[in-house]
């Protein structure tokens, strides 16, 4: 039996962690309440904790206390949505518990869990119960009682937090409104025990997850010494990433594929897909790739050159060449920006013509990101560090990212940050047009709160999955209309909905109606949404402008 975890050990507990909910994140996204395309729990507490893995890697701090800061400083600028905030809070409070030790017991770890609370509970303004605050903190509490009974058995400690988070996180379908709705338990709750039972596994000596995730370089190795033995029936071993912009099944892909090649391997989430496939032409297999989605990333290697290589003793070539060779000739990083005004604004948005509408209107910097993909808190940071202005307005535009933007306050230096809480493209939009450039910070943080609150957004996307949630009986592809986020219908056919839309109160009542669409909508689909509005409310003045955003069909603000 362990009785102590030294700081090698912790941090392959977490590199362990980092690869099973690298494995488990498709699993944990499908608990999602609502049925739509997004930035899901699962991917953004995977990313997450892969950039503590990453660089508990480079750095291989050695004692519990060093690991502890280094992966809490690292979840913090790696932070992704909700759900990887509070992750990287509940690791912070970790780490000060253990700061200075060497080595822990199991009484020490239970402290750690219960500090990681503690911290977790302070920074979200309205904890809520029936989430991975409910889980943690039971998980804690077990955790304090095991520890009590056997000081000096840490793996027992948190076998016993995890069977206790297991019932906490069954019950909080019960516990939480939303999720008793939609009959699922919650996604964090559920990715935090996936990340505790990694650490359990790996302090017991079972074996890494096979796919280990971006960070675990080994796994997505070919293994050379094999090949050298044996015939190469193709020569390029291809592997690519390929973000969606259609909804088509990727079976005539696959299919494809296997007629060019072998060793294929297709790993697919809700946004993106991974190719991994053996082949003679893989310009082909890109240019094919790019029916289905933008191609984001691409490795292509020799495997016969490679073979050869090792087969004489030379040095074997790869792509980890190029990423040295640019290491070696990479730019300084930039530093942040003096101060040469008063305000700036920071914006998050996808789509060109969104980000066009917020650097028209004065903001310095845009961050591309929203529902299908959360950006982290050091994406947020650089660009406040490029934002040459002594106080920096933040406009997160998505309810899922203003935890992350708050995670800059502290880390700004040289300048304020002022997290303002928009959830949505058109709050943001109308925040930012009500910011004078002569007025006080309070007289603009109050103006553009209130204009925050004149605001009523609707959205129309597509459900990514079947589900059966408040009533509604959706099916994968059906139209999903959303009023601030909560469901206001579906439909098979898109100028149904529409029209529903329009005729509501919100549209009925407002003086000023923008509709934004999006980039699989062409401008004559556009026209026709225009029309419509123009009909259903005569009374409102109404631009149509395009958003080129990605997932949403159709954003649509009223005031």
């Amino acid at each position: 039996m362990r009785e102590r975890i030294d700081g090698a050990s912790l941090a392959q507990a977490l590199i362990h962690a980092a690869a099973s909910i690298n494995l488990q994140k498709q699993q944990i996204n499908e608990l999602n309440v609502f049925p739509v395309p997004d930035g899901d729990t699962g991917t953004n507490m995977s990313l997450t904790i892969s950039t503590a893995a990453a660089e508990l890697k480079k750095k291989q701090p050695r004692t519990v206390s060093d690991v502890a800061a280094t992966n809490a400083s690292a979840l913090l600028r790696g932070a992704r949505g909700n759900s990887g905030v509070i992750l990287s809070l509940l690791f912070r409070g970790f780490s000060k518990a253990v700061k200075d030790k060497e080595t822990i017991d199991g009484r020490d770890l239970a402290i750690a869990l219960d500090f990681g609370v503690a911290a977790a509970y302070k920074a979200v303004m309205k904890p809520a119960e029936g989430t991975i605050l409910t889980v943690s903190r039971l998980a804690a509490a077990r955790a304090a009682d095991a520890a009590r009974k056997a000081p000096n058995d840490p793996e027992g400690v948190l076998e016993a937090a995890i069977a206790e988070g297991q019932v906490a996180l069954e019950h909080t379908t019960e516990m939480n409104p939303v999720l008793k709705k939609a009959g699922v338990v919650d996604a964090g709750g559920k990715g935090f025990l996936v990340i505790l039972q990694g650490m359990l596994d790996s302090l017991r000596g079972v074996p890494m997850p096979e796919e280990a995730g971006e960070g675990a370089k080994s796994e997505n190795k070919t293994d050379y010494a094999a090949i050298a033995a044996e015939e190469i029936t193709f020569t390029f071993d291809t592997v690519f990433i390929v973000r969606k912009t259609t909804n088509k099944g990727l079976e005539p892909f696959e299919a494809y594929l296997n007629s060019i090649g072998d060793s294929l391997v297709i790993g697919e989430d809700d946004d993106c897909f991974k190719v991994h496939v053996h082949t003679d032409i893989p310009g082909a297999a890109l240019t094919e790739a790019q029916k289905y989605g933008t191609l984001e990333l691409a490795k292509i290697e020799n495997m016969r050159t490679q073979a050869e290589d090792l087969a004489a003793g030379r040095h074997i070539q790869s792509t980890d060449d190029l990423e040295e060779a640019d290491h070696d000739h990479a730019p300084e990083q930039p530093k942040v920006a003096a101060p040469e005004k008063k305000y700036g604004v920071v914006a998050v948005a996808a789509g060109e013509g969104l980000a066009a509408v917020f650097r028209d209107l004065g903001a310095d910097g845009v961050i591309s990101g929203g529902q299908t993909m959360n950006p982290s808190t050091d994406d947020i940071m650089r660009e406040i560090d490029a934002t040459p202005a002594e106080i920096v307005f933040v406009l997160p535009n998505n309810g899922n990212i203003i935890m992350a933007a708050q995670q800059c306050i502290p880390l700004a230096e040289g300048k304020k940050v002022v997290v303002l809480p928009t959830k949505t493209i058109p709050q943001g939009i109308s925040a930012l047009m009500m910011m004078d450039p002569e007025a006080d910070e309070e007289t603009n943080t109050a103006a553009m709160t209130e204009a925050i609150g004149r605001v009523h957004t609707s959205e129309i996307t597509y459900a990514a999955r079947d589900s059966d949630f408040d009533g509604f009986a959706i099916k994968r592809g059906d139209y999903l209309a959303l009023t601030e986020h909560q469901l206001f219908g579906t439909d098979r056919k898109l100028d149904k909905l529409l029209r529903r839309l329009a005729e509501s109160d919100n549209q009925q009542n407002a003086e000023f109606i923008n509709i934004f669409y999006g980039e699989d909508v062409s401008d004559k689909e556009a026209q026709k949404a225009l029309a419509l509005f123009t009909e259903c409310c005569p009374n409102a003045e109404i631009t149509l402008l395009s958003g080129g955003q990605p997932v949403y069909y159709y954003m649509i603000s009223a005031e």
